[in-house]
């Protein structure tokens, strides 16, 4: 079972940039992949960037260039830095721990907020 907690997310303007973060316990960030998801009112949730264990990232074509994704294996967080936010932003933001051969489950945070106002 490995529990995720993200932290982080509140109100910005457009333009602005925040972190968040994503703490996990049983489970290490570096040996599995694990991703960054949105979810804004009425929504499907997205994907939005990813991380391998091999250290490899992808982004979703929104966010490209603008945020992030990376972690601190010394402390095992997962981050997601955004930049150059707009209102389009504004949803839930999710950690995942994502299902593969070596870990078969997936988990999911409980989410952040993130608003970004014009």
């Amino acid at each position: 079972q490995v529990e995720l907690v993200e932290f982080g997310g509140g109100l910005v303007q457009a333009g602005g940039s925040l972190r968040l973060s994503c703490a996990a316990s049983g489970g290490i960030f570096s040996l599995n992949d694990v991703g960054w998801y949105r979810q804004a009112r009425g929504m499907q949730r997205e994907w939005v960037a990813a991380i391998s264990r091999l250290g490899a990232t992808d982004y979703a074509d929104s966010v490209k260039g603008r945020f992030t994704i990376y972690r601190d294996s010394a402390k095992n967080i997962l981050y997601l830095d955004m930049h150059s936010l707009q209102p389009e932003d504004t949803a839930v933001y999710y950690c995942r721990w994502e299902s593969t051969v070596w870990s078969p489950s997936a988990y999911w945070g409980q989410g952040t907020q993130v608003t970004v106002t014009s």
